[in-house]
């Protein structure tokens, strides 16, 4: 089954939850797109030096906010993915929350590999790496957090666990992930969608600058669609989850099954 898939790139306002709540849903009933992903952090803003001043902007995950996405998902028939920063108890996660139609399968997501002074911030995420399978679209799906690409075991694991999408809400500001994304795909032989955000925020005399170019990556490496790097953009494809299950690229060789473990760190 082919599917219609969305990425929203824009530039969430910091400690505006209201605002980026209100362009996120507009996105949302914008598109036809089964999938559609947000940024990290999307409903927030990114950059936080001050436990206190983010604290006014966490949702816990029973929040009326992200139940209103939960019932968005459901009666649109939509798979939603944003991020959030997750109140839990007096922890605060740099998460994601994944909305599926069937509200059983959804998920938060929290990020495993915190960046730069996200670590004086947030909490290490627990969450661990899952596949969803839904199957009304016959998609397995997986998701990372932005930094979370550094690290090819994250893709890979969850291409072990069967993924065929992988969706990665972020704040990037880095030169280097455009060329990696297309490895990951490549070497995973799944689908890739990097839903990045544009803007500026300064705190004093650091300035973060968001480089955009969200994308979406077919299982062979090629870029089916991408961002500019400024402006605010929705953009969507198609990809075909099932052509990522077959992992062998040719009559001899597979990419999962010529794997040697034992070799392996």
């Amino acid at each position: 089954m082919k599917l219609n898939i969305s990425i929203s790139q824009f530039a969430p306002k910091l400690n505006n939850m209201k605002s980026n709540i209100e362009f996120i849903e507009g996105q949302i009933n914008k598109t036809n797109s089964e999938i559609i992903i947000f940024p990290e952090l999307a409903t927030s803003g990114y950059y936080y030096t001050d436990k206190v001043e983010l604290a006014e902007q966490t949702l816990e995950s029973k929040s009326k906010y992200l139940k209103h996405f939960e019932e968005l998902a459901k009666k649109l028939n939509k798979i939603i993915v944003l991020g959030f920063p997750e109140l839990d108890g007096k922890l605060i996660y740099n998460s994601a929350g994944i909305f599926f139609p069937t509200p059983e399968l959804n998920k938060i997501y929290r990020k495993t590999h915190l960046f730069y002074k996200e670590k004086f911030i947030f909490e290490a995420g627990n969450s661990g790496f899952s596949n969803i399978y839904y199957p009304e679209f016959d998609l397995n799906m997986g998701t990372m957090i932005c930094y979370d690409w550094r690290f090819p075991e994250v893709a890979r694991t969850l291409a072990l666990k069967g993924a065929d999408l992988i969706v990665c809400p972020s704040n990037l500001v880095t030169g280097v992930w455009d060329n990696v994304m297309v490895a990951r795909a490549l070497e995973n032989k799944v689908n890739v969608a990097v839903a990045n955000r544009v803007g500026t925020e300064t705190r004093g005399d650091d300035e973060l600058v968001f480089n955009g170019n969200s994308a979406i990556y077919e299982y062979n490496g090629k870029k089916l669609v991408q961002a500019g790097a400024i402006n605010e953009e929705l953009i969507s494809t198609v990809i075909d989850p099932e052509k990522t299950r077959d992992k062998s690229f040719n009559p001899y060789n597979d990419i999962f099954k010529d794997r040697r473990k034992q070799y392996y760190y």
